[in-house]
């Protein structure tokens, strides 16, 4: 479970957050709650079949995920469904679970650092060096196989979160006078957003457009790549497994997703609408509350939310590349995985979030295929379940 939170809170609860609000007005939050109640369905039948579909590999681990409940759950002619989505899967893992989690890493230091006055602005060697030293130690905890990032996460997860949310209740309590006004933006402007971003007709369909991709790019539901670490899980039951990635996307994007929008609308920070924003602006909705030493805390808080994503990613990669190929290739591939972390350092954060959404899109089409077809399994299994809850 922590593997799988790993890989879900990261920088789509910071930094996507604050792309969603600039590009889309305070409104996109509201389409970003729709798309989390959806996805808890989803989410919740992504894990339930991989636990039920899954099966070992020649090293004796547990295999599973969306190429396997697709191979093992329907017939032969779906199978090329399987190979699509593990394509789209190794593709995906280089944007959106290490280059844009290493791009938000060095804007919260790079921001910690310009509010003490150490730098100017955006140092390009700085940022070359801090790509080599996250290169270098994801290389190191990936290599050590799936229990050694499920002794990383399962230390990451907890403190990244508990810091962050403390924080963040803060600055809500801080600047409480704002909160009912701050809701009334998000609601207001869900269907009306105009005076964020122009236009209504348009501007209505950015801000859902932001909010649902935002939102699915942070609690991961329709992708059914959570569900490839819940298929590592030391459990025989589906659909209780099930249960936590209910649980995944509530944390993820009901809370976390929830604070992240209050501390930047509450604390009344300049959003720069219409342009790509990212956790820089969070930052700023801390330090406008508190103080520039907070951005300390904050920038670590972030590390450890970007680094444990990357870490969660790699593993779905080398699970999609193993499917594919078989296991030899998959050490390779982490290699491969942790020298992307240099690029993702010192290219655009624009491009990285584009190329981040479009491989999204791809990944979730055959995954959402798979599920409807299998519909009738999470029925059967669900009412089995609950049926022996309550003879």
């Amino acid at each position: 479970v922590c593997t799988a939170l790993a890989g879900t809170v990261g920088t789509g609860n910071i930094a996507g957050v604050a792309g969603a609000i600039a590009l889309g007005g305070p409104g996109a939050i509201f389409w970003m709650w729709c798309s989390a109640f959806l996805g808890m369905c989803t989410k919740f039948s992504e894990v339930t079949l991989a636990i039920h579909f899954r099966e070992k590999n020649s090293n004796g681990e547990y295999v599973g995920g969306p190429m396997y409940y697709i191979k093992n759950g329907l017939s032969k002619k779906w199978y090329f469904l399987a190979v699509l989505y593990a394509v789209f899967g190794v593709l995906t893992v280089f944007g959106t679970g290490n280059a844009t989690q290493v791009n938000t890493i060095v804007a919260s230091i790079n921001s910690a650092l310009m509010s003490f006055h150490i730098i100017d602005g955006t140092n390009d060697k700085a940022n070359l060096i801090f790509g080599i030293f996250i290169a270098a130690l994801v290389a190191m905890v990936l290599l050590g196989g799936i229990k050694r990032i499920g002794q990383v996460t399962e230390k990451l997860v907890p403190f990244m979160a508990v810091l962050y949310v403390i924080l963040a209740f803060g600055v809500i309590i801080m600047n409480i006078e704002h909160v009912p006004a701050v809701f009334g933006e998000i609601f207001s402007g869900a269907f009306s957003p105009r005076a964020a971003t122009g236009g209504v007709i348009g501007s209505m369909f950015l801000s859902m457009k932001k909010g649902v991709s935002r939102g699915i790019f942070s609690n991961e539901a329709g992708l059914g790549t959570g569900s490839i670490a819940h298929a590592c899980a030391d459990t025989d039951n589906a659909v209780h497994q099930g249960m936590f990635g209910i649980f995944e996307v509530f944390t993820d994007t009901i809370l976390i997703c929830t604070l992240t929008a209050l501390v930047i609308l509450c604390s009344q920070v300049s959003i720069p609408y219409g342009q790509a924003a990212g956790a820089e602006l969070t930052i700023q909705g801390f330090t406008a509350t508190y103080g520039n030493w907070v951005s300390i805390f904050t920038a670590v808080a972030m590390c450890c939310f970007a680094f444990s994503t990357i870490l969660g990613w790699g593993l779905y990669g080398a699970r999609c590349i193993e499917f594919l190929f078989s296991s030899k290739v998959t050490k390779p591939f982490m290699v491969v995985y942790s020298l992307v972390a240099i690029l993702g350092a010192t290219a655009d954060l624009g491009l990285m979030w584009n190329i981040a959404e479009t491989f999204n899109g791809l990944m979730a089409i055959p995954n959402l295929i798979a599920l409807f077809l299998l519909s009738g399994t999470v029925v059967k299994l669900t009412k089995a379940y609950f049926a022996q809850e309550n003879p």
